[in-house]
């Protein structure tokens, strides 16, 4: 898997206690990486991080990537080998109700993270996690690529859009020329998947509501995102990791890694598919459209991954109906089932390995 690349390696993940973290950090250790982990707090209760006991297999962290100091202190002590940085602000919603918040985490917070890597010149190969928000979204009918223009409307996609100049501007400055550290840029869009539990995701809302037996509602049934399961991305991030500390051409290189055009459904499409693991007789039990929309939100973002599939070998591979079935049999297992989480979690690791071995 990943030939191997990350076996007995030392991983350092910020941002691990998260959703798209925790799932990283399980695979990681599933690969037999030595993951280290840096984030300030657990995000959300419940949350995977905790579920699946996630602090008592690593070297955990509680920091704020924005001091600087521990950052330095922590990347001098630990020497990882890969990076992997996930930490931000990550709600659009939050962004509206506390920007300097976002700003700062999204943005200097990448900066000390950079900075360290600066400072230390330590041997790494780092692959900095941005956001397919990170564009600026004129809902053009075909996808982005990596050279289309960076920024947005709103806070959270100019705090993604600074963030990938500031990496820009580093790397540039110095890192291009430097031998012992190698840098990568990944960007994904709206990732679903069992674990996640963050504030105005729809996924989320439905989830925590139909385990209750209480209707959702639903701002925006007719907004279109081209859904992928977590895995999806993060086997990008963990081959561009691969393949990056093996070639240095990609040095310096950002890619996009979403789903097939034909994973693009509606709202109302992706509920009417992830209620049926939840056996309702009638779906008005399930959802109800208020179209209370109280803030901008693009109606449609995809993502143009020609780029990955040249250079990486990588292409999303997981159906659609593979990304409803695993998402709902997940929250439905731990709602109802009282199944053994962190062993479920490894059984759809182990199942998406399976369905893609080529790709690995």
């Amino acid at each position: 898997m990943f030939n191997s690349i990350y076996k007995n390696k030392k991983v350092l993940i910020t941002g691990h206690t998260g959703f798209k973290g925790s799932w990283l950090t399980t695979w990681l250790l599933k690969l037999g990486a030595k993951v280290v982990g840096i984030s300030k707090d657990i995000p959300t209760n419940p949350s995977m991080f905790n579920e699946l006991d996630l602090g008592s297999k690593i070297t955990d962290y509680r920091e704020d990537i924005r001091d600087l100091d521990k950052i330095i202190e922590i990347f001098s002590k630990e020497k990882p080998d890969f990076l992997f940085h996930l930490a931000a602000q990550p709600i659009v919603s939050l962004s509206y109700s506390n920007p300097i918040e976002t700003i700062s985490s999204n943005i200097l917070g990448t900066t000390n993270i950079l900075e360290a890597l600066r400072v230390l010149n330590l041997p790494i190969t780092a692959i900095m996690i941005t956001s397919d928000k990170a564009y600026d979204n004129i809902e053009q009918i075909w996808g982005y690529k990596e050279d289309d223009k960076m920024g947005g409307k709103d806070i959270y996609s100019g705090s993604k859009g600074g963030a990938e100049l500031i990496i820009k501007s580093y790397y540039h400055s110095f890192f291009k020329n430097n031998p012992n550290i190698k840098l990568a840029i990944g960007r994904a869009g709206n990732v679903i998947g069992g674990g996640d539990w963050a504030k105005d995701r729809i996924v989320v809302d439905c989830m925590e509501a139909w385990s209750k037996g209480e209707v959702v509602e639903i701002r925006s049934p007719n907004a279109t995102r081209p859904w992928q399961h977590v895995l999806e991305p993060l086997s990008g991030y963990l081959k561009l990791g691969e393949t990056l500390y093996k070639d240095n051409s990609l040095d310096g290189e950002a890619f996009n890694f979403g789903p097939r055009a034909e994973q693009n459904h509606t709202v109302k499409e992706l509920l009417i598919d992830l209620s049926k693991y939840w056996h309702f007789d009638n779906i008005e039990k399930a959802f109800k459209v208020t179209d209370n929309i109280p803030f901008h939100e693009a109606g449609l973002l995809k993502l143009n991954c020609d780029k990955a599939l040249f250079y990486l070998k990588w292409h999303s591979t997981l159906e659609y109906r593979d990304t409803i079935k695993f998402t709902s049999e997940w929250y439905y297992d731990f709602y109802k089932n009282s199944t053994n989480i962190y062993n479920l979690t490894l059984k759809q690791i182990e199942e998406y390995e399976v369905k893609n071995e080529f790709k690995f």
